[in-house]
């Protein structure tokens, strides 16, 4: 599968992220594992309202990218959610339920929910 060519996009498109419990679950452990420096880096960039808190800004890349949601995993892949400077990479046409989503990132879980 071809890569998305996100570099440069800042994490526009990446918001709003609804997560799942068990991708909530998973996160924290990451964030906790993460070395307090590099989570300090993230936690004090600022961002566009509904941008994904774990965006790193600085580095143009996810910042917990192996445990990044499925909404993440499938964006620009399906046709309904196309990536505006690769649309042609949206070829997948039904997406496969997910899990039920129990809030947005940087919305209903911030950083002070990680404390």
């Amino acid at each position: 599968m071809e890569a998305l060519p996100c570099q440069g996009c800042k994490g526009l498109c990446c918001g709003p992220v609804p997560i799942t419990e068990r991708e909530w679950k998973r996160i924290k452990k990451k964030i906790k594992t993460m070395p307090s420096k590099k989570r300090l880096q993230l936690e004090k960039q600022t961002r566009f309202f509904g941008t994904c808190m774990f965006y790193d800004l600085e580095n143009d890349r996810c910042g917990i990218y192996a445990v990044r949601p499925e909404i993440c995993r499938k964006f620009g892949y399906h046709k309904n959610m196309p990536c505006f400077r690769k649309p042609e990479l949206a070829t997948r046409d039904r997406l496969e339920s997910m899990e039920k989503s129990i809030g947005i990132l940087s919305i209903d879980f911030t950083w002070k929910h990680l404390k």
